[in-house]
């Protein structure tokens, strides 16, 4: 097994003894050394971002004191959801080892490939007013793309 998904295991068991979430574990790794390492955190939390690859990739951010992970990879039990997965693209990881599949999910109770919110409705209002931000961006000094 690997040294790494073997942290990650142990971070997932570590979270599911306490309460705080469902059978998931996350560490990033840099330069073969681990930067950061955490377990599903919703339940403890209460919130639903808290998977063990978002409080990774916060983690690890706040310690690089950079958005930009593209030096790092990261191991998980799970396949990343899409959230998790929109995160890690975002942090410019470019290796994602896991464990689980989604269909391993499924069969937790855990509807990665669909979500659990059959409900959700996008409903686009008039951008006249918000289309605004588009040239107050491209104008702005501060402006940085990422």
């Amino acid at each position: 097994m690997n040294e790494y998904m073997r942290i990650a295991l142990e971070e997932a068991r570590k979270g599911m003894k306490k309460g705080h979430g469902g059978p998931f574990g996350a560490v990033i790794v840099k330069d073969g050394k681990v930067l950061a390492k955490s377990h599903n955190m919703v339940i403890k939390k209460k919130d639903a971002t808290c998977h063990a690859e978002m409080n990774v990739v916060r983690e690890a951010s706040k310690k690089l004191k950079s958005y930009d992970l593209s030096s790092c990879e990261i191991y998980t039990t799970g396949q990343p959801c899409k959230m998790c997965e929109a995160a890690i693209n975002w942090a410019k990881i470019k290796k994602v080892y896991f464990g689980n599949t989604y269909k391993d999910a499924l069969n937790m109770g855990f509807d990665d490939e669909r979500g659990n919110n059959r409900g959700l409705e996008l409903i686009r209002l008039d951008s006249s007013e918000t289309s605004k931000l588009i040239d107050e961006w491209n104008s702005s000094v501060k402006k940085s793309t990422y």
